[in-house]
């Protein structure tokens, strides 16, 4: 178990309960999240070490996991991922300005982006630790991802691209992990990382219902200013942020359950539309952003 006395992302002791809310995947357990008043950010108090958490990952509608398609949220997961990997892979040309280059994915699950990047042209490496995403991306494309302990393993300098889609959220070597992912980052690469806002509308609608919170394998819950703050604590910089419109409705989809023990379509899609519309006026609000990040190049300080 991890307790924490000061902030995991800033190192603050201005920390206090915020909220408890349910593992409705696994084992129904109740966790505490804690909130910093200095960086913004919230975290799970008392999660599952690092060797004790994959038990909180052993179900089947872990969907990056199991790349199940059962039941109906699932399945409409995997009906829109297609536009979705393609806007990935847009995106990551467009910020990189370049049509293929070395690209790391860290958290891949089964492989499917890393699939869309390398029939995109890219050079692809993923890493993976549970061993039966890592079979399924064999399965499914004869990708080979590597344990995510390799990552300390790869060549400085060595990737135009990373990409986290929905995984630092669950890193237990916060800090570690970026600073190795800036080592590895090109000088003129590119750093993207996708995570939940809890600022969002349907955030503040669900409350501890709130799907994204997913305790306890989501250990931090990061909101644009704390993401700013960890970002410079690691000499990287934010570029850009960008949306990510799907997740506020499947997110909204989950929530209802959550909340009221059945689905509501319709309430879901109300609110997951709001949310949209309020993050057209500040991307920020949005219910997932994807992070683009830079290197600071040595010498300057992080703007």
């Amino acid at each position: 178990m991890v307790h924490y006395t000061a902030c995991p992302i800033c190192h603050s002791t201005s920390i206090r309960p915020q909220l408890t809310a349910k593992d409705h995947t696994v084992s129904q357990s109740d966790f505490v999240i804690w909130h910093c008043d200095k960086c913004s950010a919230r975290f799970t108090q008392d999660v599952p070490g690092q060797e004790e958490i994959g038990a909180y990952y052993a179900s089947e509608d872990y969907i990056s996991h199991s790349d199940t398609s059962k039941g109906f949220i699932n399945n409409l997961y995997h009906r829109v991922r297609k536009r979705t990997l393609a806007s990935k892979r847009n995106l990551v040309n467009r910020e990189t300005k370049m049509q293929k280059g070395a690209l790391l994915d860290v958290g891949c699950g089964t492989g499917a982006f890393l699939n869309t990047m390398q029939e995109a042209g890219w050079k692809v490496t993923g890493l993976e630790p549970d061993l039966k995403a890592r079979k399924k991306a064999a399965d499914l494309y004869g990708l080979q991802p590597l344990p995510p302990e390799t990552l300390f393993n790869l060549a400085p300098a060595s990737f135009q691209a990373i990409t986290m889609w929905h995984v630092l959220e669950h890193v237990h070597e916060l800090h570690a992990y970026l600073d190795q992912l800036s080592k590895l980052l090109a000088p003129d690469g590119r750093l993207f990382i996708a995570v939940p806002n809890f600022t969002s509308y349907d955030a503040s609608v669900y409350k501890e219902f709130w799907a994204a919170y997913d305790v306890p394998r989501h250990l931090y819950h990061f909101s644009p200013i704390s993401m700013e703050k960890l970002l410079s604590l690691h000499q990287m910089k934010l570029v850009a942020c960008k949306p990510m419109w799907f997740d506020s409705f499947y997110v909204a989809l989950l929530s209802e359950k959550y909340k009221n023990g059945k689905g509501n379509i319709f309430g879901a899609g109300w609110r997951g539309l709001i949310s949209n519309l309020k993050a057209m006026v500040d991307v920020r609000k949005c219910s997932s952003v994807i992070y683009v990040i830079q290197k600071v190049s040595e010498g300057s300080e992080p703007s």
